[in-house]
């Protein structure tokens, strides 16, 4: 009787709905690295099976934890190790008295498909030509969109100008150089890092088959955009945007006039886009050189003359002109641009003049290693010094930006294993983007393991990772079409304007957000803790919207964890 009492308690484990109360990443996890849920129930359970998802057999068997407080959730957290099983296969945790969770694999490519919808996803946000997401996908589509531009008043010059290139920025249809130039430099860094296992995955985009990486070739559609931001002077202007953002329609119904946007006064251009594009075209020069030398040539000649503007107007700020109100991307300091520009101009050419501004700017930089943002891309130009390995770097200056990397790292670490849900996120990190937030910390943890490799390093970051998809609060993967239980209803207005239930996929939602920044936030109930301040709701522009930004970090860290 007991045997057929287990039986059928198995059966009925088998087939149950999943329970949101036990969190996992749905994606799965690599056989060699550990592999942690998390349960959070009424009742603390006191076990855990793991069993096959083909025939619900239990292939091992283990404690839960203690229940751990965790203040940035309000939860009771319990944790199940399975890290010692290793067995590839596809799975699920039985938890008695709580339930079953949603099924995930265990493999050593776990992340590849991650990667290409997430990779893929910034097709998804071409503008300036139809756009299919098939064979898959072919029910996402739009035509050709947003050709008609023209000179804003701002810009210092006036009449028609041809559109063309570029990524829709986020949820809305803007294109903005300082948003792209941190998120086009991350998707740069994922290539130069990771690019040998990067270079198999074909992505199903218009130029696949062509000799090229198509991780370079998705990247090259938004250098080109940025490309033709460049003035006859070098100077690089802020954004292209329409004046005001449209509506929830899809992109070819936006016929608002895409205007390139100035500073309003001379020399019309920003010194913190024009740092942003000397950075990233002087990537490009290196990593188009082996495919494309012209292309390469193009972009380093670019940079170079970024860089004298840069050397002539070192401050130049943007803000949004009258009567503009689409993102404005406003920065104060655009020294840590410059920063970024020398490094890379310096890893590229060798060029004196880009070594010694490093050399004599640096310092104030290492002092706040940290993980990069719009705002603050300091790290990025420390890191690609070091990252450099070029005979004539200054070893004081190596030592100096390794042993702040590490202590970066260390600290992060630290916590992040302390943490009960295991993540890197402090309170103060639930911030708009609060996703991008946890991937950012996750690419500063894999270039600290480039600097000085270390085990910790790589298990802190995956469980950022292991956050995003599936392992929190929510029990939801933040990735559209990835796992089994994702978002909904992103703030993405192709997704909204499309009459498909389903949204785009490969698309990161933004995450919680404790700053109740727009009434889908503001309805929530009060005093609710910083993890918990997310709704699946279209109209959460703070909390569920969608950004190249965010994105761009996501692929970074899913390429890190790709077998080689």
């Amino acid at each position: 009787m007991r045997l057929l009492c287990l039986l059928l308690l198995t059966a009925l484990s088998w087939a149950a709905e999943p329970s949101t109360a036990i969190k996992l990443d749905q994606a799965g996890y690599p056989p060699d690295a550990p592999k942690l849920a998390m349960v959070v129930a009424e009742q603390p359970a006191r076990e855990f099976h793991l069993r096959r998802e083909a025939d619900g057999k239990s292939v091992f068997k283990g404690s839960l934890s203690e229940a751990l407080e965790d203040a940035n959730s309000g939860d009771r957290v319990q944790l199940a190790d399975f890290s010692s099983f290793r067995q590839t296969g596809r799975y699920y945790l039985d938890v008695p008295g709580v339930g079953r969770s949603y099924s995930f694999d265990i493999k050593p490519d776990v992340y590849r498909r991650a990667y290409y919808l997430a990779m893929r996803s910034f097709y998804g946000q071409r503008c300036g030509i139809a756009v299919n997401m098939g064979p898959e996908f072919p029910q996402y589509r739009y035509a050709e969109c947003h050709r008609e531009g023209a000179w804003h008043p701002s810009s210092g010059k006036e009449g028609a100008r041809e559109s063309k290139f570029g990524w829709h920025d986020a949820g809305d249809y803007g294109r903005y150089i300082v948003n792209s130039g941190l998120s086009t430099g991350t998707l740069l860094w994922a290539h130069e890092l990771f690019g040998k296992r990067l270079a198999r995955i074909r992505l199903d985009i218009p130029e696949s088959g062509n000799g090229v990486p198509d991780i370079l070739n998705e990247i090259r559609w938004n250098l080109e955009w940025m490309l033709t931001m460049q003035d006859d002077d070098g100077g690089v202007f802020h954004k292209q945007t329409s004046e005001q953002f449209a509506g929830f329609v899809m992109p070819e119904k936006d016929t608002a006039t895409s205007y390139v946007i100035g500073t309003g006064a001379e020399p019309f251009k920003g010194s913190c886009a024009t740092g942003d594009f000397a950075a990233v075209m002087a990537i490009a020069q290196r990593a188009y050189a082996p495919y494309d030398k012209a292309f390469a040539k193009r972009a380093g000649d670019a940079a170079a003359r970024a860089w004298e503007w840069l050397t002539k107007h070192p401050n130049v700020l943007f803000r949004n002109p009258r009567p503009v109100g689409t993102g404005a991307y406003g920065d104060f300091d655009c020294s840590d641009e410059r920063l970024w520009a020398a490094a890379e101009l310096w890893r590229s050419t060798g060029g004196k003049a880009y070594h010694d501004y490093f050399l004599a700017n640096y310092q104030k930089f290492v002092k706040q290693v940290r993980r990069p943002s719009w705002p603050s891309v300091g790290s990025m130009g420390l890191w690609t010094y070091a990252l450099a390995r070029r005979k004539d770097a200054n070893a004081e200056a190596l030592n100096a930006i390794r042993q702040a990397t590490i202590d970066a790292a260390n600290a992060i670490a630290t916590r992040t294993e302390q943490n009960p849900y295991r993540i890197s996120m402090e309170p103060r990190d639930y911030v708009w983007g609060s996703n991008g937030e946890a991937a950012n910390y996750s690419l500063l943890l894999l270039v600290a393991n480039q600097l000085a490799p270390d085990r910790c390093y790589r298990n802190a970051a995956l469980d950022n990772l292991h956050y995003l998809l599936g392992r929190n609060t929510f029990s939801v993967s933040w990735v559209t079409w990835v796992g089994t239980n994702w978002y909904k209803n992103p703030h993405h207005r192709p997704s909204g304007a499309d009459g498909i239930a389903e949204p785009w996929p490969g698309l990161l939602s933004g995450g919680p957000n404790r700053g109740r920044a727009d009434p889908a936030l503001k309805k929530l109930p009060a005093n609710l803790p910083p993890m918990k301040m997310w709704v699946d709701d279209q109209e959460s522009y703070a909390g569920n919207e969608i950004a190249i930004n965010w994105n761009a970090p996501l692929v970074f860290v899913l390429a890190g964890f790709l077998p080689d």
